[in-house]
């Protein structure tokens, strides 16, 4: 059992986010407390490092940025629920994949909640519902650490999903929460799937912020 630090972040843009969680991971030591930010973004396609722009058809009026997360291509805009997971592997002996799996149970395990019956599909990260994405993953590991995290539909425009192969998949239709059942709150949604993320992590003590770290 550890300590989590929490950050309530509301509506960030996502650049600033991104290099935030950067500076952090680099001057973060095997003391350093993991973190988890909650945060919603204004509209962004972001690229990942294997991302090909042949991915996305029509970016329009959505800014495109390359990052160093893994993947490929994704969306996030408002309606959406993203949480980046700052965390230790070293402390836990872990490797990244057992992390994602734990994070794609979270998100499972949330779903179920609602009543959505969510899976996983091999090969392809994140979480499913009928075929149809409603929840994404992408990271990064440095000096042991993680950065980035996923992303969860909830109510949304999904429109921009056309306009893009999510996650370098032609043709991978995408869903929401809000859908499929009655969760149609995102600040319910980051809610619920903290408290299943939190408990799998085996967090005991969280301390909440509204702000980024110092730097």
């Amino acid at each position: 059992m550890s300590t989590l630090k929490l950050r309530q972040l509301g509506h960030q843009p996502y650049e600033i986010t991104w290099h935030a969680m950067q500076a952090f991971t680099e001057q973060r030591n095997r003391t350093t407390v993991d973190e988890i930010w909650c945060v919603e973004h204004p509209p962004v396609f972001t690229l990942g490092r294997a991302g090909r722009g042949e991915h996305i058809h029509h970016a329009g009026e959505v800014p495109v940025i390359h990052v160093d997360r893994g993947g490929q291509v994704t969306y996030h805009g408002p309606g959406q629920v993203v949480i980046y997971l700052l965390i230790d592997l070293r402390r836990r002996s872990w490797g990244i994949r057992q992390l994602v799996s734990l994070i794609e149970e979270a998100i499972i395990e949330m779903l179920a909640s609602h009543q959505i019956v969510a899976e996983t599909q091999a090969g392809a990260p994140g979480v499913y519902v009928n075929g149809e994405k409603i929840a994404a993953l992408g990271m990064r590991v440095r000096k042991g650490c993680t950065f980035h995290g996923l992303s969860l539909n909830v109510a949304m425009a999904l429109a921009p999903f056309s306009q893009i192969d999510p996650c370098g998949y032609p043709g991978l239709a995408v869903t929401q929460s809000s859908a499929l059942s009655d969760l149609n709150d995102p600040a319910q949604a980051e809610r619920d799937l903290l408290t299943h993320l939190t408990r799998l992590l085996e967090y005991d003590t969280i301390e909440t912020f509204q702000a980024l770290p110092d730097k």
